[in-house]
């Protein structure tokens, strides 16, 4: 095992190499970088709420000509594209950048945000509770009634109760978490129907003032509609799973002997076919994890007004905020590889049959 363990963290360089640069590859063609936003901020044209600072002391100085390179600079002093360049990066060669970056990620140095004037790993800490929140009690929810109704599905198969709750765990795979999520804010957060869930944020604005246990109680209030919308597709996917490792397991010829040998089906169920059906189930869980943790919530993040990892990436998209964007990637990818390790040690911890050390990575 310590061979394999040796060759999946070698292995983890060049993956990790090769996404980080064809995520950067890909930027060099992306139109409105951080210059183009500046410039669009200069000339008037920005929003203004997209950027929260950055370029504030520049002001144009007229004459010159850049509009070959960056859209919307026509009338800005050379020097002024210059000074934007220098100020993020792009007065060095691509391929100079990329390695720079690939160095200081190495260190775990992700720099500065562009606009924002906060280091990187700093806002992803501050980001990370609430993602920490969606992540960790979609989790639970999704197993803990997930588990339960796939091993009584797989009892029940092909029975009435079987049949309806197929149904509706087919629905609720194919809606989309964002759309049912906006569902429930029209029936139950003031839409045109009840009132009886806030619209946006974590915690309350007076949650501070409130005893401890309001506070757990305003905590779940405000995660209740968030948790629903994400745990739907969570909550199919691990359904649909447990039954169709169950019914592998039932049909095996170990429980057919257990049977014969007049042991309860309670104690067959439970005492044999649980272990070895739930292996792919638990082995899967710190990949489902990470999937809930920094992808899931996206969405779900911007229509509730959660300020966390996932709103952060899509404005740092948004803004062309590149240290965040590529910070961000790297930390989910590393993660990613790291989590895919664990699961297969999970695998041979559960089921000491299994020795990846006996087949090629």
């Amino acid at each position: 095992m310590g061979a394999y363990i040796l060759r999946r963290l070698l292995l983890m360089i060049p993956t990790i190499i090769g996404i980080m640069g064809i995520s950067f590859l890909v930027v060099q063609f992306a139109p409105g970088g951080p210059v183009e936003q500046v410039i669009a901020q200069i000339q008037g044209s920005d929003s203004g709420d997209r950027l929260s600072g950055g370029a504030s002391d520049l002001q144009p100085a007229g004459g010159g000509g850049e509009e070959a390179r960056y859209r919307g600079a026509q009338g800005l002093d050379p020097e002024l594209i210059a000074r934007l360049e220098k100020q993020f990066g792009f007065d060095k060669p691509p391929l100079t950048r990329f390695l720079d970056m690939m160095w200081n990620y190495i260190r775990f140095d992700f720099g500065e945000s562009f606009f924002r004037n906060t280091p990187v790993l700093d806002l992803i800490i501050d980001k990370l509770p609430v993602s920490m929140s969606l992540g960790v009690w979609i989790m639970i929810a999704s197993y803990a009634i997930s588990i339960p109704l796939g091993i009584r599905k797989a009892v029940k198969d092909g029975s009435t109760f079987d049949v309806w709750t197929s149904g509706i765990i087919i629905i609720g795979y194919a809606v989309p978490s964002f759309l049912f999520g906006i569902l429930l804010i029209v029936l139950f957060a003031g839409g045109s129907f009840f009132d009886w869930f806030p619209l946006r944020g974590l915690v309350s604005d007076n949650w501070s003032d409130l005893p401890w246990w309001q506070k757990i109680l305003d905590y779940f209030w405000h995660l209740t509609l968030p948790l629903i919308a994400l745990s739907l597709s969570a909550f199919a996917t691990t359904t649909l799973l447990t039954k169709n490792s169950f019914i592998d397991e039932i049909k095996k010829q170990y429980v057919v002997t257990a049977r014969a040998k007049g042991l309860s089906e309670r104690r067959v169920l439970y005492g044999h076919v649980f272990r070895n059906a739930m292996l792919i189930v638990i082995a899967g869980f710190p990949a489902s994890f990470i999937s809930a943790f920094f992808t899931g919530s996206l969405l779900i993040e911007n229509i509730f007004s959660l300020d966390g990892l996932g709103r952060l990436g899509y404005l740092a998209v948004i803004n062309r905020d590149y240290p965040i964007v590529f910070g961000t990637l790297y930390i989910f990818s590393l993660l990613g590889l790291v989590v895919g390790l664990v699961s297969d040690l999970i695998y041979t911890w559960i089921d000491p049959r299994i020795d990846f050390e006996k087949r090629e990575v």
